[in-house]
């Protein structure tokens, strides 16, 4: 097949990706200087740039055609541990597809930010936005960008939808129950979070269903001294083997309530967590947890936009959520 555009035809980023053997995506890797595109590939995309004399004019394509390459990427204001993992997997899934991509932190009430990105779409800057916040965006009209909703994060940055997950928590019982514990104990993050009333209600039912006692739900606001001070607390004849807890800090504090009696962890009573980081697995003892993979979550949101702007992502099959079996979980010896 012929690589020389008909004459009178304006040469193209497909042209020269023809020309040069690779996919138009290395191309546009290449024309933004992107550092990981190959040696190899970088020397026969120069060739075919200059073979073909092919003159890039972004400004002027964008007017023409409304296709900025450009992508707009909006949450909330402020700090969270999970934005900057779910934020590289949403700009990888772009930045394959041949897009750049620009995350815009919308600050003060709902209201304010729902103006603000509806100044940003009628901007002319971006060909599609991902919202990772629910805003009630319009449905875009004739020319402007594709607009596609994926919660992530409430007002206040607080995980829902994919991040509020607790489908594993029923492996986690089901596995300490296999392994001969009856009498369970969940200790809850703050009900205003959905991931807490997620991994809560995920308890109960895998307990109820499974047919094992549920010795108490403890709401422990994320504080891990009411954690401490939950196990601590628990009568000696309670029957508590199996601590759920609804994330990693409010394990460790079960932990220390349980040494602080003179209990053995895992041997007198296992511990779970979730959401683990590094430090878990360097705790002692080490914390079974479940591990959040927040780069999928952002791969999986940008790639809903470019279903909808009409291409093909390239699809994974990587698990969003799975239990870490570390030292703190063991098999039931008694019940106290």
């Amino acid at each position: 097949m012929s690589t020389v555009p008909r004459p009178g035809r304006p040469v193209t980023i497909r042209d020269v990706a023809q020309r040069a053997g690779v996919s138009h995506q290395t191309v546009s890797r290449y024309l933004r200087a992107d550092a990981t595109v190959r040696e190899s590939y970088r020397d026969a995309i120069a060739a075919a740039i200059a073979d073909l004399d092919y003159q890039p004019n972004l400004a002027a394509r964008a007017m023409r055609t409304r296709h900025t390459g450009r992508m707009a990427v909006l949450l909330p204001e402020g700090p969270t541990a999970s934005s900057g993992d779910v934020l590289r997997g949403v700009s990888g899934a772009v930045r394959e597809a041949g897009f750049t991509v620009d995350v815009v932190a919308l600050g003060g009430s709902p209201d304010e930010r729902r103006r603000r990105a509806l100044d940003l779409l009628g901007s002319g800057l971006f060909e599609g936005v991902l919202a990772l916040t629910p805003l009630g965006l319009p449905a875009p009209g004739a020319g402007a960008p594709t607009v596609v909703e994926f919660p992530l994060y409430d007002d206040d940055l607080h995980g829902i939808g994919e991040l509020a997950t607790a489908a594993p928590i029923r492996e986690l019982v089901a596995r300490l129950a296999a392994a001969g514990h009856r009498g369970f104990l969940h200790l809850a993050g703050s009900y205003e979070h959905e991931s807490a009333c997620a991994r809560r209600d995920a308890y109960l039912t895998a307990v109820a269903e499974l047919g094992l006692d549920d010795r108490g739900v403890v709401e422990c606001h994320w504080d891990p001294a009411v954690a401490m001070h939950a196990v601590a607390d628990l009568p000696a004849d309670g029957g508590v083997t199996a601590v759920i807890a609804a994330n990693d800090l409010l394990a460790l504090g079960a932990v220390r309530g349980a040494i602080g009696r003179g209990w053995r962890v895992p041997e007198d009573l296992s511990v779970t967590g979730f959401d683990t980081g590094t430090v878990a697995g360097w705790t002692t003892p080490a914390l079974t947890s479940v591990a959040i993979d927040h780069t999928e979550v952002g791969r999986r949101a940008g790639a809903s936009l470019l279903r909808a702007l009409g291409l093909e992502p390239t699809e994974a099959a990587a698990p969003l959520m799975s239990p870490v079996w570390r030292e703190s979980t063991g098999p039931a010896a008694h019940a106290y």
